[in-house]
């Protein structure tokens, strides 16, 4: 028997036995990894464990540092407990983090916010009759869904709930809608963003008022973006007011003006376990300026980039060269360290529940993405060189051309919680990523000793 080669070419003859070998009609396909069932609760941490030695750890993964298509490779492990620095590679060289970035942001926000603190949305009554004025407060997350479904972001509150309360306080009909946007200042786009983003679905113009993060499907993490989310926001009110929707403008609100409807947003505190867990660029952008606010600089991206870092300096971490263009890590000109990157992460991961520092970043871990099992590593940890990394690794991840990174925690099997940053330059995020992954799973089971 003569068969072709795939795509045409020189045949190759086999016998009927070897055929049957090369072509089993019932290939025996390797099981799936076992589901992780992932849970938002942290494992329990022995205080007793013993501590892996930084020559144990090297031996580990410097084999698996130095394999091909890394790029260039910086990273750093820590043992948070005994404040022991355990492996490092150029740690203080700053790369492009991608959003690894929202873990900057994320311990900012838990710094300088109140955990407990939400983001409204308001309506007042306008300067003339028939009008009224949706003020952005910030909160992005804003429902367009009706009561009952969820959109992408967990607990966000309804615009029907606004509207029924704008309707029972309104005196007289509603005929126009105006949007007041001022609560944040600068362009809407960051410098180094790609404007096709918005379209493609993984950021939206940053204003304080918006449905859905401008999504298109509120229940779809990448979808479509609205050019203008905040006045697209005003026009959906006005249509569900009963007012024109092609008369809504931008504007402001007169001063003292009666309040008609407000809603809150989800706690600062589940925004940035949100933001983490599904790296919601958004999420990270409105956090980063409400930080700007909160410490008196203008709430724009480079007043919200000053923001964090100043935040983080003045929280005791060694920012050193690193340097932000804005709060989620699409920008390309985000420089940061592995070890500033390992530092937040430490400190959250700290044994001293009553160091103000370490309680007030403790909710980062916990909105971490567990590998197998949630968020951006849902789908990861699926290789048998990474697998044992399954349900013990939490950690954020960042990919932009030409960067992949992924920083977190894990838990070894002695029950040693340690900390890490790894940012690598590798080129094919295909062949990147399990590598990472795999340096992450190996730390499971690293006694090291």
């Amino acid at each position: 028997m003569l068969l072709a080669a795939a795509g045409g070419g020189v045949g190759i003859g086999l016998g009927a036995p070897a055929l049957l070998a090369r072509f089993d009609p019932e290939p025996q396909i390797a099981p799936p990894p076992p589901p992780v069932m992932p849970s938002r609760e942290l494992p329990p941490v022995n205080g007793q464990a013993p501590v892996p030695r930084p020559a144990g750890v090297a031996a580990l993964l410097d084999p698996l540092a130095g394999q091909e298509g890394l790029g260039e490779l910086s990273g750093q492990v820590t043992d948070p407990a005994s404040d022991t620095v355990l492996w490092e590679r150029d740690p203080a060289s700053t790369r492009v983090p991608g959003s690894t970035t929202k873990l900057l942001t994320a311990g900012a926000a838990l710094l300088a916010l109140d955990h407990q603190d939400t983001l409204s949305t308001t309506v007042t009554a306008g300067g003339e009759p028939g009008t009224v004025v949706l003020i952005g407060g910030g909160d992005p997350t804003l429902n367009a869904l009706p009561a009952g479904e969820e959109s992408v972001y967990p607990g966000a509150a309804h615009l029907d709930d606004l509207v029924s309360q704008v309707q029972a306080a309104a005196r007289g009909p509603v005929d126009r809608v105006v949007v007041d946007v001022d609560r944040y200042t600068g362009d809407v786009l960051a410098p180094g963003w790609l404007p096709a983003d918005v379209p493609a679905g993984y950021i939206a113009p940053i204003v304080p008022v918006m449905l859905d993060g401008g999504r298109a499907d509120p229940t779809e993490a990448v979808s479509s973006r609205d050019a203008d989310p905040a006045l697209a926001a005003g026009t959906e009110l006005a249509e569900r007011l009963g007012a024109d929707p092609a008369a809504t403008t931008l504007g402001a609100a007169p001063a003292g003006a009666r309040v008609l409807g407000t809603v809150e947003s989800a706690p600062v505190e589940d925004l940035v376990a949100t933001a983490l867990d599904t790296s919601d660029n958004v999420l990270g952008e409105v956090l980063a300026r409400e930080v700007a606010l909160a410490v008196g600089i203008e709430p724009s991206f480079s007043g919200a980039s000053e923001a964090v870092l100043r935040v983080l300096s003045g929280s005791g971490f060694d920012i050193g060269t690193s340097r932000l263009s804005d709060g989620s890590g699409l920008s390309v000109r985000n420089e940061v360290s592995a070890a500033l990157l390992t530092d937040v992460l430490a400190a959250a991961a700290g044994p001293d529940d009553a160091a103000s520092r370490t309680a007030a970043l403790r909710p980062m871990l916990t909105g971490l993405p567990v590998a197998g099992g949630t968020g951006t590593l849902v789908d990861r940890y699926e290789t048998d060189a990474s697998d044992d990394g399954r349900g013990w690794v939490r950690a954020k991840t960042g990919t932009l051309t030409g960067v992949n990174s992924l920083a977190g925690t894990v838990l070894t099997e002695d029950d040693r919680l340690l900390a890490f940053a790894l940012l690598s330059t590798g080129p094919d995020p295909g062949a990147v990523r399990p590598r990472l992954d795999e340096m992450a799973a190996a730390l499971r089971s690293c006694g090291c000793r």
